[in-house]
């Protein structure tokens, strides 16, 4: 089957044709770690790596990239001296780059406790400062960026004139742009309002900052994933994808910043997740319409009446197609919850059976047809809920099994637990409960671990002892060496 993606830029699926045959190039926007990774990223992120999960079972080699955004964030104000990394630090009192440690820490920590794939590279803004610069002085040398008291803006304008298009992705009028924008980012220094920061000048107090050709500073935000994306994939790429809120203006100047620089355009298949609400209402900070990972599994939050397990809650997200807006709610999660747990048990059911304990009979075609069917699913645009639709008609067919209202022959029996262990751990990434109960165990030790390092470095002794006694007294025994904290479960 041939495999169709929706493109955001052309608003149609399209038959999927890799640059190289049988290889696929995919860059996915990272984080910005200066605070904890929310559950509409979570949301994102897991959609993408049920889409490398699936690119990978239909036999791609696949490159995916995921950046980490360490620096060049400014703050609503466009205050250069008040970045949300040096806000955060000074909330903390930390470093800012110790700011970016622990967000970054936290981040892996909680892909993984979801059962999130690893990328295969994994790039930081700071490390790639070179190739930024670069990149700037590339596109002030060909007049579609200017310097401008010591920070450099790309001219928008000038890239329409040379018959560009500002706006393609977005589907954004750049005249409806320009007469609606409130200028909060140097609006003395742009020439105009649409203009966006390819590097900002830094103040002398400024932490975060390197040496350039205009002065000391530190990257606007859009560069820094032209810069990696093209660097680990090429001047053109497979599949870029990020969240909805993401398309503008960040991917919108990516496809600006890459056609400037590049003569074409940087990507061949843009991707969106789309975004995630709460009990029906946009998650929001400031309402306090929000909650974190560990909250919804701990349970520790007063919006549901009890925690989920992690696959349960990767398994409602994949209940929904990856460019459909979630609405995360009790009832929706005790609904999955419970088909979850009846997938399970036919899953294990199934394993459990011998080759030589079922009569043969002729279900074959009929096996293959519900093979066809789901692949027919994942091709089409990586559709997660259809998929899980065709597995529990065949969890409807494992049951009867159980029941002996059915049979099935030696050759279905194992070619049917292959397959559908393959959708249902390979391909949407779930875990059985017991199996992944001392993978949970572990995360929550490291995390315990790390409070107690944090503790020790602010010199909160009575803290830090309170964490290793308590764990003692559980049976797990703390050990400090030159190589970090372990532990011992008696």
């Amino acid at each position: 089957m041939q495999l169709k993606i929706y493109n955001s830029l052309t608003g149609e699926k399209e038959i999927f044709k890799p640059i190289l045959e049988g290889n696929v190039g995919m860059y996915v926007c990272g984080p910005t770690v200066y605070s904890n990774v929310h559950m509409g990223n979570v949301r994102t992120f897991m959609s993408f790596d049920f889409i490398y999960r699936t690119l990978m079972h239909l036999g791609y080699k696949v490159r995916y990239v995921r950046n980490i955004t360490d620096a060049g964030h400014l703050t609503d104000d466009g205050d250069v001296n008040n970045d949300r990394f040096v806000k955060q630090s000074r909330l903390e009192k930390l470093e800012p780059m110790e700011i970016v440690q622990k967000y970054t820490v936290d981040f892996h920590n909680v892909l993984k406790t979801f059962n999130n794939l690893p990328p295969n590279i994994e790039p930081t803004a700071t490390g790639h400062i070179i190739e930024q610069l670069e990149l700037t002085k590339n596109l002030v040398e060909k007049g579609l960026a200017y310097e401008s008291n010591g920070s450099v803006y790309f001219d928008v304008l000038e890239y329409n004139k040379r018959g560009l298009n500002y706006g393609e992705l977005s589907k954004r009028n750049i005249d409806e742009l320009f007469a609606n924008t409130r200028d909060l980012d140097g609006q003395h220094e742009k020439k105009n309002p649409q203009d966006f920061a390819l590097w900002k000048k830094a103040s002398p107090e400024h932490i975060m900052k390197w040496p350039s050709p205009w002065g000391e500073g530190f990257p606007g935000w859009h560069l820094e994933c032209t810069a990696m994306s093209t660097k680990y994939l090429g001047e053109t790429f497979d599949i870029h994808g990020g969240g909805m809120d993401l398309k503008f203006p960040h991917h919108e100047c990516e496809i600006a910043q890459g056609k400037a620089c590049y003569g074409h355009a940087p990507v061949n298949y843009w991707m969106h997740a789309n975004m995630l609400t709460l009990n029906g209402q946009k998650m929001s900070k400031s309402t306090g319409n929000t909650i974190l990972p560990m909250e919804l599994i701990s349970g520790e939050n007063n919006f549901f009446e009890k925690g989920f397990h992690p696959s349960v809650v990767r398994f409602f997200f994949l209940q929904a197609h990856y460019r459909s807006v979630v609405d995360l709610s009790n009832d929706a999660l005790i609904a999955s919850e419970k088909g979850f747990n009846r997938l399970m048990e036919a899953v294990k059911w199934l394993n459990g059976q011998s080759a030589n304990s079922q009569q043969p009979t002729a279900n074959s075609e009929w096996l293959n047809s519900w093979k066809q069917k789901c692949y027919g699913a994942l091709t089409d645009d990586f559709n997660s809920p259809i998929l899980i639709s065709h597995l529990f008609e065949m969890v409807s067919f494992i049951f009867k099994l159980k029941d002996g209202k059915e049979s099935i022959s030696k050759e279905d029996l194992e070619d049917l637990k292959a397959t559908l262990n393959a959708f249902v751990y390979d391909v949407l990434g779930l875990q059985n409960v017991e199996e992944s109960n001392s993978e949970k165990l572990d995360g929550t030790l490291q995390v315990l671990i790390e409070l107690r390092n944090q503790a020790r470095k602010a010199k909160i002794y009575e803290l830090s002892d309170q964490i290793r006694d308590k764990l003692l007294a559980e049976g797990i025994e703390l050990k400090d060496g030159r190589e970090g904290t372990t532990y011992v479960i008696n």
